[in-house]
Formats: structure tokens, sequence, C-alpha cells
């Protein structure tokens, strides 16, 4: 995960597949305890806002698509 700022106070972390699945706070940030975990829904998408903080994460690659 590409994170320059070790807080919840970066409003864009742009993330890998290698993160998923993922959930804000994530353990990196500093204030980590600063609202409840949250999984957000990366794949369909490739972004995702966290409803408590504002932070946009966006899937280096863009939306992920599995096959079955």
């Amino acid at each position: 995960m590409q994170n320059d700022l070790a807080d919840n106070t970066k409003r864009y972390i742009e993330v890998t597949a290698e993160d998923l699945p993922l959930h804000c706070p994530t353990p990196g940030m500093a204030l980590w305890s600063s609202h409840p975990r949250v999984y957000l829904p990366l794949e369909e998408k490739g972004e995702a806002l966290c409803p408590y903080c504002g932070t946009m994460y966006k899937l280096k690659g863009g939306a992920t698509h599995k096959h079955h």
C-alpha cells in the first residue's frame, strides 16, 4: 500500500490487489482506532470512499474481475 503519511489525514490512498480485502482505517495509520473498521469493496469499481473519514482508496490498475 502506498501511504506517504502514517495517519488518517491523507484523503487519497492508492492500493494494490495485494492489499485486498481492504479496510479503513488501515493498520499503518497512526490513528488506526479513530473510527470503526469498515471493509471497502474496491474490486468492482476500482475505488471506494470511507463513509467515516472520507478517505478515497483507489485500486492501482483499476477494477478487478473475478472469473469462475
